[in-house]
């Protein structure tokens, strides 16, 4: 089945092709893995199986329609058009990172290496893309909702986060802000805030809630300490290592976010603080001193086929 649409291949470079713009050549990369002791091969073997893989995907994409292929760091300059066809052919990681940056459109996710990629939000291999495109194109496929946060500063900036937003220090320094949550307000000193989706709740999330049931040596927060739904209504924040002191409270540490408990994080740091999402620390909003940020369930959501 042929389209008029056009086809997005979003894709990233493989570790081999980082290594090599790292140190110049492949042969000066290779001497520096194999002085450290590490097989090369297998940097090899990983970059010679996704290139077929992706030489499979592009000849079938070509035969059905326009294609554009995009690599990872152009994403968020990229305008996608609300009828763009989204392929992701790679980690887990990089739907997450196309789909904050989408409008609607939905993303077929191709896991290129089901061995070595955990593959939670890659339900396909190349081998299905004829069928799925299929279905896609004839409108009979099935979609999985997924919600995305939203921080909107007090001087008009915006981020959205698919997995979770990260509010505080740029470097391994203290966060002061104040919080605001459910009609209560406290000043903080931390090593910052996490905002979780569902999706990111088993993520980063489940492990500040296994840290704390270790240091506690019981269950904290049960219900969910597995996560919670991709598609649920509402967000979750936690305090990373609160310091109680005579300035500084430890009350307000975790939370339900939802549009009757909004969040509000205003900074008390004179430079350095930083909101970031699903770990890209490079694309930041600014969060000095003077600035609040509103933490939200996004109008937005991703559209994952399964």
């Amino acid at each position: 089945m042929k389209t008029d649409r056009k086809i997005i291949l979003v894709t990233r470079h493989t570790r081999l092709y980082e290594l090599k713009q790292k140190y110049g050549t492949l042969g000066q990369a290779k001497f520096y893995i194999e002085s450290l002791g590490e097989s090369f091969k297998q940097y090899e073997a990983e970059d010679m199986q996704f290139r077929q893989i992706q030489k499979e995907v592009l000849v079938f994409l070509k035969g059905t329609g326009r294609v554009q292929a995009l690599d990872r760091s152009f994403i968020p300059t990229y305008s996608f058009s609300r009828d763009d066809i989204v392929v992701v052919l790679g980690q887990d990681g990089l739907v997450a990172n196309t789909l904050k940056y989408l409008d609607g459109q939905s993303v077929i996710a191709i896991n290129p290496s089901p061995q070595n990629f955990d593959g939670i939000l890659l339900p396909f291999t190349q081998k299905d893309l004829p069928l799925v495109m299929t279905d896609v194109l004839s409108d009979q496929i099935n979609y999985k909702t997924i919600t995305l946060a939203q921080a909107t500063t007090n001087v008009g900036d915006s981020i959205l986060a698919v997995n979770d937003l990260f509010i505080g220090p740029k470097s391994h320094t203290s966060a002061r802000y104040q919080l605001t949550w459910n009609g209560k307000t406290e000043r903080h000193s931390s090593s910052g805030v996490i905002i979780s989706t569902g999706l990111g709740s088993t993520g980063w999330f489940k492990s500040l809630i296994a840290g704390a049931s270790g240091i506690a040596g019981k269950p904290v927060q049960e219900k969910v300490a597995n996560g919670f739904a991709w598609d649920s209504a509402y967000l979750y924040y936690t305090v990373r290592e609160p310091f109680p002191s005579n300035s500084t409270q430890t009350d307000l540490i975790f939370g339900k976010v939802d549009k009757n408990k909004p969040l509000v994080l205003t900074s008390n740091m004179a430079e350095n603080g930083v909101i970031f999402s699903d770990g890209i620390e490079e694309d930041y909003l600014d969060f000095s001193a003077g600035i609040s940020a509103s933490i939200e369930v996004s109008e937005t959501q991703g559209l994952l086929v399964v």
